[in-house]
């Protein structure tokens, strides 16, 4: 297999473009995907709350209005928890990447959600889980009644 980045980049079904072609042979065999980014900050989130006590029910649930990255348990509380991984602060804080728009969209997909499952007698609530990984071990923050 060749280790050549662009190459790396097109197998992934990335466009490459001229402007590309210099930061692509920086990054070298650390370029990963956002899927790959995504997937992998999904798991930690997942292990930080099954360690705190939380039953997850489902993940990446997703309607014509978006997706919910986890919906769990926690004690009386059915939590919609939107997961937010960086490996760095150069664009700020995870957390505030969850914005109106966002916010909007993560209610109507619980709105559907509770709908669809006739959830009933539930008290809920939406989080936000940040995940900071810029050194050896991530920084895992549970925003809890986020918005």
């Amino acid at each position: 297999m060749t280790r050549d980045p662009l190459t790396l980049a097109r197998v992934r079904g990335l466009r490459v473009k001229p402007a590309m072609t210099e930061f692509l042979y920086f990054m070298g065999d650390e370029m990963e995907s956002n899927a790959e980014l995504g997937s992998y900050g999904q798991k930690l989130a997942e292990d930080y709350l099954k360690a705190n006590g939380f039953e997850i029910i489902d993940t990446n649930f997703r309607c014509r209005s978006g997706e919910i990255d986890i919906i769990a348990l926690d004690g009386d509380y059915m939590a919609f928890i939107e997961v937010k991984y960086r490996r760095s602060l150069a664009h700020g804080y995870p957390r505030e990447a969850v914005g109106y728009y966002k916010q909007k969209h993560i209610r109507r997909v619980a709105q559907y959600y509770i709908m669809k499952n006739r959830v009933r007698n539930q008290d809920f609530r939406f989080d936000v889980l940040e995940i900071i990984d810029t050194g050896e071990k991530p920084e895992v923050t549970l925003i809890v009644n986020a918005f």
